[in-house]
Parts: structure tokens; sequence; C-alpha cells
């Protein structure tokens, strides 16, 4: 007999399955009308590409496995969660951008840590280095410029994947991106070879959709923090682990999206007030 909570997965896996194929009809529809419209093409890429990295990890309107499918809107009456976070530090999120990738200055061989003073507690984590060069310099040069500082987390998911995402300082609504993009790297890690990027994990958001096998490379500023292990395909560049802050991570999850969806922003006022980067020679 198939219980409640069977039958609701297979009825959210089927409701993905056709979005998938109405967002592939869409982008057959796209690309034939992009054929005749050159002039309007570079005005909807660039629009596109914005909205899709505001929505890495699985994407939005251009997802992949790793977007579940919401449940039904919660009723009027529903009261939100109480916010577990404090008052952000004052200050306004980075409008920098940079034309090209930092020149690579990663120590391959000393230790990097990576820390998160956040309005809801602090999240520490060691850096791979070694294992992800690029992504590492990259993170330790945007720290350096106080582009995550002020910035909000701006998507938690809560069903099928756990994970809280940030790295854009426009919170969503701005290009999402530091101007740059940086390779994808370390997706033969044991870690996340099984199908599960497991809790603790710090990886990279991208825009690559398995269905087009398009979007390789294409990462910017955006990560997430996986809070509870989590089924997605290799394609996210895992970058680190958290060693300090999980509870805090949890205490955001459950306090679940402003909408009271499955996935959007957190309730919870989460922002980084200073992110840190450190460099140890061992």
């Amino acid at each position: 007999m198939v219980s409640k909570e069977q039958r609701r997965r297979q009825l959210a896996r089927e409701k993905f399955q056709r979005q998938q194929q109405r967002r592939s009809a869409q982008r057959e529809r796209a690309k034939r009308r992009n054929v005749v419209i050159a002039t309007v093409l570079a005005v909807a890429l660039a629009a596109g590409a914005a909205a899709v990295a505001v929505a890495a990890v699985g994407g939005d309107d251009e997802g992949t496995e790793a977007k579940q499918s919401p449940s039904p809107s919660p009723s009027a009456s529903s009261a939100p969660p109480k916010n577990p976070c404090a008052e952000p530090a004052k200050g306004t999120p980075s409008t920098k951008s940079w034309k090209e990738e930092p020149a690579m200055k990663v120590n391959k061989k000393a230790t990097y840590t990576m820390t998160l003073d956040t309005s809801c507690g602090e999240i520490a984590m060691e850096l791979y280095p070694a294992k992800a060069p690029h992504t590492v310099n990259s993170f330790s040069f945007l720290a350096g410029q106080k582009y995550f500082d002020h910035s909000p987390c701006h998507r938690l998911v809560t069903d099928g994947i756990y994970v809280l995402q940030c790295g854009d300082p426009g919170g969503g609504a701005g290009p999402g991106t530091p101007g740059y993009t940086i390779p994808d790297e370390n997706l033969d890690d044991p870690s996340v070879k099984g199908g599960v990027y497991p809790a603790g994990t710090v990886a990279m958001a991208n825009r690559y959709d398995r269905t087009t096998k398009q979007g390789r490379n294409t990462g910017g500023s955006q990560f997430f923090l996986v809070y509870q292990d989590s089924e997605l395909p290799p394609d996210y560049t895992p970058f680190g682990k958290v060693t300090a802050g999980m509870d805090v991570l949890k205490k955001i999850a459950e306090a679940g999206t402003q909408t009271g969806m499955p996935d959007g922003a957190p309730n919870a006022t989460v922002v980084i007030d200073k992110a840190t980067v450190v460099a140890r020679e061992d």
C-alpha cells in the first residue's frame, strides 16, 4: 500500500517532470524567436542570465533535478515562523564588479578558512585550495574587497534538497555575479560522487542545465551551504566544509521561507555582516 508520504513525493516528481517539459518547450520557442529578433536577443540574454544566476544551485526558470516542486501554498491564516535572527549591522551591499577573474594568488599548500559573521550567528568553514584553487582564490579576493559584506542570503530550500544560498549582494534582484565567472572544480570529489552532498558542504551555485548540457564553468560569487544531506548530481563545485555554525543554519531552516513554500527567501533575516578569508601556512 502506498503511504501518503510516498504518494506526495510521487505527485511532486510528476509535477516537476511536467514543469521540465514546459520549460524545455519554452526554450525551443525562445531559440526560434531569437533567430528572427536578433536585436532583442542581447537584452533577453542579459536579463535571462541575471535571473538564472540569482537562482543557481538548480535554478528557478532554468532548473535541473536539483530544483524540487513546491508544495501547496499555506493558508492565509497561518502565521509565519518567528524570525530567530538579530538586526543586521548597518551598511550597504557592494556594487563592485570586475571584467575578469582575479589573478591566481592562492597558496595550494596553505590552510584557508572563511568566517561569515551573520545576523543569525557565526558560520566558520575550511576551504579546499588544493582541490578548488580558482574558487578559493576568487573567494579570498572577493572577501578582501568586502564584496560579501552586508549581503543577504536570499534563498532557502527546505524540501528535497536542504540548502541556504548566499553570495549575491543584490539579494536576488541584481546581476547576481561579480562580473566574471570561474571554472567548475573538484566535481569528482569522493564526498559528492554518490549523488549526495553531505551536510556541511560548501559548494558553488552555477547555471548548468543537465537537460541541455549547457552552462558549465558559470560559477561566480553565489554559493550554498548544505544543512542536511541533499541528493544532488555532482555538478556544483564543493570547495569547503562547515566547521562551526551548523546550529545557525538549522535555526535559519526551521524558520522556513517568507511564503511558507519549500523554496524561497528565508523568513529569517540572514545577512552576512562581514566575510573574512584567512590563509595560514602550515
